[in-house]
């Protein structure tokens, strides 16, 4: 079997690595850090989470819950680093991201037949007949884009997401803020800081008015809509916010018996509960700024920021013209693209298109075919999105049942929406679990 080589110990990496490595193969992995570093990296570990620390919904009905439970399926490694650091979060898998990434890093340096090396590549292998996985993830370095771009055609590789503030426990004020999970959902998991109408008001227009950090002439900005900055968001009408991240919706503080007019809701970060992030607070405001605007926040007067909110740079391929739905270049077969540089969005999403990565490039080493997972499936309509999306309007997208094969009737009766959502999530799983035995049936 020929040797694998992994450009990027990311989540997507790491997970490639991970299920080349369980299959037979020798693996080379390259990770840059520490020899080089991101401004959004902060440690030395691989699979390092430098947005949330969360990985969204675990509910089975829900679409990102479907994806983790197929990517269980499917022997997971970031799934099980996940479940084995999670906090609480109510129905989410949210993470001790320190313990996290040490769980993954640890199962890399423990397998024998991962060899890591912490250096930067900074082109792609020459050798056509080498296969290598490029997952260098959403902050991949300038001369590796450069080399990229070279390959695919393409001028843009990037576009901005941004990461929410992080504030010490012990600063926020209890005699306002108050724990809830929307409609009581799972545990009371939530810090919820409530705002009045005149409150929520004030702070739109402090928002729209404030600093912000300003980009360099030669980088355009295109950002993704799942992880929009907070002012760019007010900035598209005031009631923007209170319909998106600071809903009142399925909120209510017992203690007063009533339902705020806006809330900004605080999710657990660390295990002990001795950080929380600003849930949809993703911004570019310069530092000054986020310290003086956030601490109007009801609650968050006296607050402690451990850590503020910043840009990085997110890089990916138009898909849709390069990668077939194996993950493999087409006009370079030997050649795959995992994680979010393949034109997915999200730490599961990334890791998912590791997976698969990972279990192709071992077929194609061994001369076998690819495969490629049921469009039915969670995996599958993330495959179906990168590969089979409009190029010209290309954009990275989470998991959603958008992206599933409608389910519109049941025995020729019209479906409610939840029903649908049900219905598709038992599908998928059934289907996943079906396709696993027919690939195990394949191989013995």
């Amino acid at each position: 079997m020929k040797k694998i080589t992994i450009i990027g110990g990311g989540l997507a990496g790491s997970e490639a690595a991970w299920q080349a490595a369980e299959r037979g193969a020798q693996v080379t992995l390259y990770e840059m850090k520490p020899e080089k570093t991101s401004p959004a990296h902060k440690s030395e570990g691989l699979a390092e989470l430098v947005c949330s620390n969360s990985l969204r919904s675990n509910d089975i009905h829900n679409a990102p819950g479907v994806l983790k439970e197929e990517m269980r399926l499917m022997g997971s490694l970031i799934i099980e680093a996940a479940d084995k650091t999670a906090v609480p979060a109510g129905s989410a898998l949210a993470v001790d991201r320190e313990l996290f990434s040490e769980y993954v890093t640890a199962k890399m340096e423990g397998h024998e037949r991962i060899h890591l090396i912490r250096e930067e590549v900074s082109s792609i292998p020459d050798d056509e007949n080498e296969i290598v996985i490029i997952a260098s993830g959403p902050l991949t370095s300038e001369p590796l884009s450069k080399s990229i771009g070279m390959l695919v055609g393409e001028e843009y590789l990037y576009f901005y997401d941004a990461i929410s503030p992080i504030i010490d426990v012990t600063s926020i004020d209890f005699d306002i803020a108050f724990k809830q999970s929307r409609y009581d959902k799972g545990e009371a998991a939530y810090i919820n800081c409530p705002m009045d109408e005149e409150c929520y008001n004030n702070f739109i227009r402090e928002i729209t008015e404030a600093k912000q950090v300003a980009t360099k002439d030669f980088e355009k900005e295109k950002f993704f809509e799942g992880c929009m900055p907070i002012e760019v968001m007010a900035a598209r009408g005031p009631q923007t916010l209170s319909f998106g991240p600071m809903k009142p919706v399925g909120l209510k503080d017992e203690r007063r018996d009533e339902t705020p007019y806006a809330v900004v809701q605080l999710r657990q970060e660390d295990k002990s509960g001795s950080m929380y992030n600003m849930v949809g607070f993703q911004t570019r405001l310069i530092y000054s700024e986020q310290k003086r605007i956030f601490r109007t926040i009801p609650g968050l007067e006296n607050a402690e920021f451990l850590r503020l909110g910043s840009m990085h740079r997110n890089t990916y391929i138009n898909s849709p013209l390069h990668l077939a739905p194996t993950l493999q270049l087409k006009k370079r077969p030997s050649l795959f693209f995992a994680g979010q540089i393949s034109g997915v969005e999200g730490y599961i999403e990334s890791a998912s298109m590791g997976i698969l990565a990972g279990i192709n490039a071992v077929l194609t080493a061994s001369g076998k075919d690819p495969i490629v997972p049921p469009a039915t499936t969670a995996m599958g309509g993330l495959v179906r999105h990168i590969t089979e999306s409009e190029p010209k309007n290309f954009q990275p997208m989470n998991i959603n049942f958008g992206l599933l094969p409608p389910l519109e009737r049941v025995n020729g009766r019209k479906m409610k929406k939840a029903d649908r959502k049900a219905a598709a999530a038992e599908r998928a799983i059934r289907d996943m679990k079906e396709w696993i035995s027919g690939l195990i049936a394949k191989q013995t």
